[in-house]
C-alpha cells in the first residue's frame, strides 16, 4: 500500500486544483471561485501558481468553473464547464500561460456537468466528466462518463455502458492511464463523511476496486500549516474547522516523487486546499493500489 505523507493546508476556499509540470517546474492550476477570500473580481477565473515561488500567471477563463489541467510537453490543456450543472465543456490550450486558445468540446443537451479530468491513453485523449443528470445517464448523482478525441477538437462519447458508477454516489475527479488500465480516483460517500477511493478498468465498463482503499481520508494531518503566509485568523479557522472529507485529489510526478493536491473540510462550503507527497513514480503509485 502506498505511503502518502500529508504536508498540510496551503489555502482556504480553494478546492479543485491540478498540479502539473510545465517546462521543468511544478505549477498548481487553481479554480478561483467568486467567494475565494482573495478574489475581489466578483467572478470565477483560472490561474497557475508556481509551487516554489508562489508566482501567479495571468488569470483566464473568466466565468468558467470546475477546471482541471493536464500538461503535454510544453502544452497546457485545461477543461472546464461554463456553468455549474450545465451542458457544455470547453477546452483551453496554451504554451506560455498568457495566450490561450479556447473552443467547445462537448455540448450535451439535458445534461448536468461538473468536474472533468483529461489523460492520454493509447494515442488518444480520454476525458472523464462528472454527470448529475439526466437520471438515465447518471443514475444516482454523481457519476463518471467519458469522451475521446485524437485532436482535442472533435470528441465522441463512449458507449453508454462506459461509466462509474450509477448505483451510488461516486463523484469522479482524477483520471490516469498506465499499463493498459484506466485509474479513476473518485469520492466515495461513507458513514460520517467522504473518502477518496480508486478503481481501475481496461475498458471503462468493468471496474476493479482497490483492496487498499481509501486513498485519502480525513485526519488531523490535514490541519497542519503548510503555508507560512497564512494569517493568524486563517490558521484559527483551519484549526477549528469540521473535517469529514478528503476529496478532489489530483497529482503530478516531478523528481521521482508525486506532488498531490486535495481538499478537506465539511463538504458543505467550508473547504481547504492541502498538499501531500508520495516518494515514488506515478507508475509505482498506481500499481501499488492493486497489489
Amino acid at each position: 500500500m502506498p505511503k502518502i505523507e500529508k504536508l498540510g493546508t496551503l489555502d482556504l476556499d480553494l478546492v479543485e486544483t491540478s498540479p502539473v509540470v510545465h517546462k521543468g517546474r511544478v505549477h498548481r492550476f487553481e479554480y478561483v471561485r467568486p467567494g475565494y477570500w482573495d478574489n475581489d473580481t466578483g467572478d470565477s477565473y483560472f490561474r497557475f501558481v508556481d509551487r516554489e515561488t508562489g508566482e501567479r500567471s495571468p488569470s483566464f477563463g473568466k466565468g468558467y468553473h470546475l477546471g482541471s489541467a493536464m500538461a503535454e510537453g510544453d502544452k497546457l490543456i485545461v477543461t472546464a464547464v461554463d456553468i455549474w450543472d450545465g451542458e457544455k465543456i470547453d477546452v483551453f490550450v496554451s504554451e506560455d500561460m498568457k495566450r490561450w486558445e479556447q473552443w467547445n468540446a462537448l455540448d450535451l443537451k439535458g445534461y448536468g456537468l461538473f468536474n472533468t479530468s483529461l489523460c492520454k491513453a493509447q494515442g488518444r485523449y480520454v476525458l472523464m466528466f462528472e454527470v448529475g443528470k439526466p437520471p438515465e445517464v447518471a443514475g444516482q448523482r454523481f457519476t463518471a462518463c467519458f469522451a475521446t478525441s485524437t485532436d482535442l477538437r472533435r470528441w465522441e462519447l463512449t458507449a453508454p455502458e462506459c461509466t462509474y458508477s450509477k448505483d451510488r454516489y461516486t463523484a469522479p475527479h482524477c483520471l490516469r492511464f498506465w499499463d493498459g488500465f484506466y485509474y479513476n480516483f473518485y469520492l466515495e460517500a461513507v458513514a460520517g463523511g467522504y473518502e477518496q477511493y480508486v478503481v481501475r478498468s481496461k475498458d471503462l465498463v468493468q471496474w476493479e476496486m482497490s483492496p487498499n482503499n481509501p486513498v485519502l481520508q480525513a485526519s488531523e494531518e490535514d490541519k497542519r500549516i503548510a503555508n507560512p503566509k497564512l494569517t493568524l485568523e486563517q490558521v484559527e479557522k483551519i484549526q477549528s474547522a469540521k473535517n469529514i472529507n478528503n476529496s478532489d485529489m489530483d497529482f503530478c510526478e516531478h523528481g521521482g516523487r508525486l506532488v498531490i493536491n486535495y481538499s478537506w473540510g465539511n463538504q458543505h462550503g467550508t473547504e481547504f486546499l492541502a498538499e501531500a507527497v508520495y516518494e515514488g513514480t506515478e507508475a509505482e503509485f498506481l500499481k501499488s493500489w492493486f497489489e
